[in-house]
């Protein structure tokens, strides 16, 4: 399976990347024959923590990849990164009989993921990621799966609401001697 990889301009003017991360031949048998369709699914993103996908089908391979490239732009969200290059914290996600587990990795790491879930980090403009796909290696479920997980991230500045502290508590740990002068 080949992934075609375009950059488009969107409506705001900001560089989007279309991959097309699976397509797919099917028929149906009726009275004079077979007759012939296509099936595609894409991830558009613009590289800075936007991504979608979508799932087109059409009688020709470059309908049904238009169709699925504008439902992918219409579909895309936001997912917070941690510095613009990895996840903030572990999730997991699931779709179907598909499981994903993605680990936020340092810096350097690169994305080890494969297949469809490669894709979607390209898109979304991750640099260092880990990811394991457990179960089906059907490339819809997997990518459905991999957007549960990143549906579950939150924002650092929710996190920090939530626990009712600082933005600057939770990225930097404080020193034992800091501690025993806070208490005094």
């Amino acid at each position: 399976m080949e992934v075609y990889i375009k950059r488009n301009q969107g409506k705001d003017g900001e560089n989007l990347i279309e991959k097309v991360v699976y397509v797919n031949r099917v028929s149906k048998v009726v009275k004079g024959g077979r007759r012939f369709g296509t099936a595609a699914l894409v991830v558009v993103g613009n590289g800075k923590g936007k991504v979608g996908f979508g799932n087109g089908k059409a009688k020709e391979f470059p309908e049904s990849i238009r169709k699925a490239t504008d439902k992918a732009r219409k579909n895309m969200k936001y997912f917070p990164l941690k510095k613009n290059r990895t996840f903030l914290y572990d999730v997991e996600g699931t779709h179907g009989a598909g499981k994903v587990l993605l680990r936020s990795a340092p810096p350097g790491t690169g994305i080890i993921a494969g297949g469809p879930i490669r894709s979607v980090f390209e898109a979304l403009g991750v640099q260092d990621v880990v990811a394991k796909s457990i179960g089906t290696t059907n490339p819809h479920n997997m990518v459905r799966a991999t957007f549960d997980a990143l549906r579950q991230l939150d924002d650092i500045k929710k996190i920090a609401e939530r626990r009712g502290k600082k933005v600057t508590d939770l990225y930097f740990k404080k020193k034992p001697n800091e501690e025993k002068n806070n208490k005094q």
